[in-house]
């Protein structure tokens, strides 16, 4: 690959210089451009700086955790996608992370491959297509490239991967989705087969674009089957 055109421009976040060194060298190895921090005051200047495609953040800093970084990121209008380092392959933790804007989770100790591997899913799954640069259903509008969404005219915040999964959604309405479709489409890298975050996303998309009383609920539920995005004339 050459050097003047790196695969993604990267932020990698871990309070240990070991780790720390060894993921930036063996990510810029891989093809990627690397910038590194040491904790969280770091990091959300290096953003400012550097306007990363995506970051590795390690959940456990000594000023800030992770989580906290990727609220203030979020609130600051950063949605590039977060990939999390943790040393506890902890339920709540992954819960926590998904819920505050992350895309991943990779728990300590890791094999380099699987970082890579999972960044790489992150990034295409949160890349836009070239086409259907517009989608619609009804007043639900996904706009790639500005990466907007809009329902009756109201802009929805939403995460990278939650962008990428009401996409999926509207690009197949009135048709139920399994969680094994979802996951295979939308995360790539299967979350080691874990289809409970399929089942998380839907809950975290549904409370933000079917919020409000006056609007109809789209994003429905087949018990024991799938998920599908309803339009008006099949309701």
């Amino acid at each position: 690959m050459n050097a003047q055109q790196p695969e993604a421009k990267l932020l990698v976040v871990d309070d240990e210089p070991n780790i720390r060194e060894l993921l930036s060298t063996s990510l810029r190895f891989a093809g990627f451009d690397v910038t590194a921090a040491a904790n969280g005051r770091e990091a959300l200047a290096a953003v400012e700086r550097e306007e990363p495609d995506l970051a590795v953040l390690d959940v456990m800093l000594p000023d800030m955790d992770g989580f906290t970084i990727t609220r203030r990121l979020r609130a600051a209008g950063r949605h590039f996608p977060v990939v999390f380092l943790t040393a506890r392959d902890d339920t709540d933790d992954k819960v926590t992370g998904l819920t505050v804007g992350g895309d991943d989770y990779v728990t300590k100790p890791f094999s380099l491959d699987e970082v890579v591997a999972r960044i790489r899913a992150v990034l295409r799954r949160t890349h836009p297509d070239e086409d259907n640069a517009v989608l619609a259903v009804d007043d639900l509008e996904l706009d790639d490239d500005a990466h907007e969404v809009r329902r009756a005219g109201e802009v929805i915040d939403l995460s990278p991967t939650e962008f990428k999964l009401l996409r999926y959604l509207m690009m197949n309405p009135n048709r139920v989705l399994s969680k094994a479709q979802i996951l295979d489409h939308v995360w790539e890298y299967d979350f080691n087969g874990d289809a409970s975050i399929v089942e998380s996303y839907i809950s975290y998309l549904r409370r933000k674009i079917d919020s409000r009383e006056d609007w109809e609920p789209m994003i429905q539920t087949k018990r024991g089957v799938g998920y599908l995005l309803r339009s008006a004339d099949r309701r």
